[in-house]
């Protein structure tokens, strides 16, 4: 794989890296708002939307998308954490940020009741938050809160299931000295649409740690985001994918620096195999003149297991100030390392199972992060059964 690839520049014809072509905060149609009629409705033409098939998307872009479907919301909880129902004036929604796109606009306009998952200051959860959301059929919206206390710590599960044309969006409030890991898995039926904002703020002196991964799904298009509370605040963000046969899987996140000494490192890793397989990765981070002392890195890396596969991987780091510890970023695309699998097959091993082990590899850092050994035993399977169809 190389890194680095310069930008605009595209290879085997199914590989696309590219660069910024105009400043981070001029790249949006609008301003974010909470209110869907102060954006336009997209056309593909807009950068933030170029690479997304709106004819699949549903309706959740132009309002057409009426809620008529069921989405089965379950909560479980260890002692002392609050689960509640709230309505739409409750005024803890919309803490983190406002929408960003059409889509989450529509989403925070049409939603009718609220999940709020509260864990109070200075709480130290032995056990994960687990949040099963699975589709019924039809067209939904959802809104989420988690908010974590000053000095508590939790680990929550957010599992993705069943078949839903869904437009979400999630909150993630994080107190002065906490700790969140949120691990976030899409696994829907092959029908399913999933069009969510995630956006975390992240208090003074907090840690932040946000795993995603997709599976499912015949379009699902997430924006993980990230804006800073206070100084000394720490943003890791971990991605894995595996986009399929004709599926459309597009990550597109923004780390916003714009708070002196906060650190931010992205990762997200990527396989695809299958006709029209189309995944996209959008790193955006934005170091603003006030950030000084930002440390920040972003890495994206995608490993094409057949032919008729596309990525786009498109790394933007734009520094509006001199006085930063670090900043970087890389994105590299490629296919099995032939030597690699020579080095395997040298030593007994069969070509297909020497396969397995290199994407085992690929994945392991990955699947490491989450913490949660069900978790990641159910993962390892998934990733298992999708090497069989493609490996044989």
């Amino acid at each position: 794989m190389a890194e680095n690839t310069p930008a605009g520049s595209t290879t085997d014809g199914a590989i696309q890296v590219g660069g910024p072509q105009q400043p981070i905060d001029a790249r949006v149609s609008a301003p974010a708002s909470y209110d869907v009629a102060d954006f336009p409705v997209p056309h593909g033409r807009e950068e933030e939307w170029r690479f997304t098939p709106l004819e699949r998307l549903r309706g959740l872009h132009d309002g057409t998308a009426e809620a008529k479907g069921g989405l089965r919301i379950e909560v479980s909880a260890p002692e002392g954490v609050t689960v509640e129902t709230v309505d739409r004036e409750d005024p803890r929604l919309g803490r983190a940020g406002k929408p960003v796109d059409r889509v989450a606009a529509q989403a925070y306009s049409s939603f009718e009741k609220a999940s709020v998952i509260s864990v109070p200051k200075d709480t130290v959860l032995t056990e994960p938050v687990r949040i099963a959301v699975h589709g019924e059929g039809g067209v939904a919206y959802g809104h989420q809160v988690i908010e974590v206390g000053n000095f508590a710590e939790a680990l929550v599960v957010v599992d993705h299931t069943g078949d839903a044309t869904l437009a979400a969006n999630i909150e993630y409030v994080i107190g002065d000295g906490a700790k969140l890991t949120v691990v976030s898995v899409q696994d829907w039926d092959d029908e399913a649409v999933h069009v969510a904002q995630h956006t975390a703020l992240v208090g003074r002196d907090a840690t932040f740690k946000s795993v995603i991964v997709t599976f499912g799904g015949d379009l699902v298009r997430l924006h993980p985001r990230v804006i800073y509370g206070g100084p000394g605040g720490e943003a890791e963000l971990y991605g894995l994918y595996f986009t399929d046969d004709g599926q459309h899987q597009e990550h597109r996140l923004f780390v916003d620096h714009d708070t002196p000494h906060c650190r931010s490192n992205v990762v997200y890793k990527g396989a695809l195999q299958g006709q029209d397989a189309h995944a996209v990765w959008i790193g955006d981070v934005l170091i603003r003149a006030a950030a000084e002392g930002t440390d920040t890195y972003e890495l994206n890396r995608n490993l094409v297991l057949t032919d008729g596969a596309r990525v786009d991987s498109v790394p933007n780091l734009e520094i509006e100030t001199g006085e930063i510890v670090g900043a970087g970023h890389a994105s590299a695309t490629g296919r099995f390392d032939d030597e690699q699998l020579f080095y395997l097959m040298a030593r007994g091993i069969t070509a297909n199972e020497a396969r397995r082990l290199v994407v085992r590899g690929f994945f392991a850092e990955l699947v490491q992060q989450i913490g949660i050994p069900d978790v990641e035993e159910r993962l390892l399977t998934k990733i298992e059964a999708e090497l069989e169809a493609s490996v044989g």
